[in-house]
């Protein structure tokens, strides 16, 4: 009877023990959680609701096929990383962690606030998140422990590329500024580096604060610097536009040079003045799956073609195609899997096609996934990307080129 009875009660710790650290695995035949944390208010508010929407899209795409894991649902938890306060960020996030019981999170969107995130709350509580769109060349030595990655390219690629550009169109001499962050000086450094490497000149670099009412200073100074173009690497709706405000109230610059901080409709919605001919680069390109991605996330009531909207899908696709290739919603499990769903060998994926992807997963079978952005990690789990150079025309942004 003793014996029974000790047996009885260990059984009952084991199974308790069990399930205290497979908070997780539970998941796996009823609702997974995961965290969709973006900057709802702050400096990108404009973009984040749309972006949020195509990673939700990947998630109703999944949880509507029933392939994955033996029947479970993904929804999403949001958080609001404000883009700019970390100290809010970490807090938004540690409530996913803890109170939502996230399996893993979709996000951040700012270099500064994702760089938080990572390195406070999800690489210490082992949480694997994929960022859609930080893009600090930081982002890319930080201590990650395989926990973190991004859908974006780094500002090390995008500084090329928009040099480039801006050389291509005849232009060698500009005055910069950039927004008062990691974000923005990273990319002012990689800018302005490949800039002068191919013979351009720089007469001056300003940084500015977002949130502030009165730009004229910032203005002044680079307009007395003697270029006739302005590089604007900022937010669209902060500091950023602001400059551009002040910019063609005072006459001082005619057209403005952006990078995809700046790069949405509610800039020219916003500015007062005549934005034609001004023109950037964001991470994009005119492969297949973004073709695909654009018609599918329209018939679904999503633009398909905004900042960072495919890289928000493809974010949100990896990670569950993650849990289906470990077979488990384990935090443990996800990142080990985010690398050999996202690279060769296997089966191509696109946008629309998770259900497919899934019952191969399912069958043993291996997945290539391109997605919307033709994704193709590195061995440190960032894209290597391509960009489209846009231009103002016709009240809104088109594009010119894909690089």
């Amino acid at each position: 009877m003793k014996k029974s009875i000790f047996s009885l009660i260990a059984g009952v710790l084991l199974l308790g023990l069990f399930y205290g650290c497979s908070e997780q695995s539970d998941q796996a035949s009823g609702e997974i959680k995961v965290g969709v944390i973006l900057g709802f208010t702050g400096p990108i508010e404009s973009l984040t609701p749309t972006m949020a929407s195509s990673a939700e899209l990947a998630m109703k795409e999944a949880s509507d096929s029933g392939a994955l894991l033996g029947g479970a649902t993904v929804t999403s938890a949001r958080a609001d990383s404000t883009c700019i306060d970390s100290a809010a960020a970490t807090s938004a996030a540690e409530r996913l962690v803890t109170a939502d019981k996230v399996a893993a999170i979709m996000g951040a969107d700012c270099s500064g606030v994702t760089t938080a995130i990572a390195n406070n709350v999800a690489v210490p509580n082992g949480v694997t998140m994929i960022s859609p769109s930080a893009t600090s060349p930081a982002l890319t030595t930080i201590e990650d422990k395989g926990f973190f990655f991004r859908t974006a390219p780094s500002d090390a690629r995008q500084g090329q590329v928009l040099a480039q550009v801006v050389m291509d169109r005849g232009i060698d001499k500009v005055a910069v500024t950039y927004t008062n962050n990691d974000y923005g000086k990273g990319l002012s450094d990689s800018f302005v580096g490949a800039f002068k490497a191919l013979g351009g000149t720089v007469t001056t670099e300003v940084p500015h604060e977002d949130g502030k009412a009165d730009y004229s200073a910032e203005v002044s100074t680079l307009s007395a610097s003697g270029a006739s173009e302005l590089a604007v690497l900022g937010y669209l709706d902060q500091g950023g536009r602001g400059i551009i405000q002040n910019a063609l109230d005072t006459g001082a610059f005619s057209r403005f040079i952006l990078a995809d901080g700046m790069i949405g409709q509610s800039l020219i919605d916003n500015v007062d003045g005549d934005l034609t001919g001004t023109f950037g680069t964001i991470p994009g390109s005119d492969s297949a799956g973004s073709d695909m991605f654009k018609e599918y996330a329209k018939a679904n009531g999503i633009p398909g073609d905004g900042p960072y909207e495919p890289e928000s899908y493809d974010a949100a696709a990896l990670l569950i195609l993650a849990m289906q290739a470990g077979g488990s919603a384990d935090r443990s499990s996800i990142a080990n899997y985010v690398m050999s769903v996202a690279n060769a060998p296997g089966e191509k994926i696109y946008p629309g096609e998770l259900g497919k992807a899934l019952q191969l997963l399912k069958d043993g079978k291996q997945v290539n996934y391109e997605g919307a952005t033709n994704v193709e990690f590195s061995d440190v789990g960032e894209a290597s990307g391509s960009y489209a150079e846009k231009e103002i025309g016709e009240g809104k942004f088109s594009d010119i080129r894909f690089r």
